[in-house]
């Protein structure tokens, strides 16, 4: 899964990539975290935007039930198969930057935080879907190299893909399948990132 992630500067970052800024602005967030509004990308017919939503996806069927978490994460390999997935893949797809993730490597009883990023430092582009002003991450199932970590990485597009996977008269499975995973880098983290509370350069810092 995808659980936190790092977006600096968002604004100058994406400055190319879209056409209207709405209301973002050139923080840093060094432990993005589901229940923030986060910048995302979407794309309206006048080109495409930067905007804030909240990380965590709830669809219209879970207002009837007392207790419902917030959808962070939906898999590639079922989003034709669930209806509130299948629907949004379908209508309301959107991209979310960022510089980097982290995920958790399970050893012993106690997880063990890691930092990645691409081999050359670019920005990362996160496939999702939206709804109600709420996100959630597509995942995939892990490259080799990654699953020593985690068995699933979030799925990334190039950028130069971004204009397909944004344009829903085009198949998102056709389009999903076909983009390979990146080459990443990765490296050991401090706890501190296990605390959404914490929030500085010092998370990324590789601990060898």
């Amino acid at each position: 899964m995808c659980g936190r992630y790092k977006i600096c500067k968002p604004v100058t970052k994406t400055t190319n990539l879209v056409k209207t800024n709405i209301k973002v602005e050139d923080t840093e967030n060094y432990n993005a975290h589901p229940s923030q509004k986060l910048p995302i990308i979407k794309s309206y017919t006048n080109g495409k935007a930067l905007e804030l939503c909240e990380w965590g996806l709830v669809p219209e069927w879970s207002k009837k039930m007392d207790k419902f978490s917030p959808l962070i994460n939906a898999r590639k390999e079922t989003l034709m198969e669930k209806v509130t997935f299948k629907n949004l893949i379908q209508t309301s797809r959107c991209i979310v930057p960022a510089d980097g993730y982290y995920e958790w490597k399970r050893k012993d009883k106690s997880k063990i935080p890691y930092y990645f990023t691409k081999d050359n430092d670019e920005l990362m582009f996160f496939a999702a879907i939206h709804q109600n002003n709420k996100f959630c991450i597509i995942t995939r199932e892990a490259s080799k190299k990654i699953s020593a970590i985690h068995h699933r990485e979030p799925l990334i597009i190039n950028q130069s893909q971004i204009n397909n996977y944004l344009n829903v008269k085009k198949d998102a499975t056709e389009i999903l399948n076909s983009i390979k995973p990146p080459s990443l880098k990765f490296h050991e983290i401090s706890k501190d990132v296990n605390n959404p509370v914490n929030n500085d350069p010092v998370l990324i810092k590789s601990l060898n």
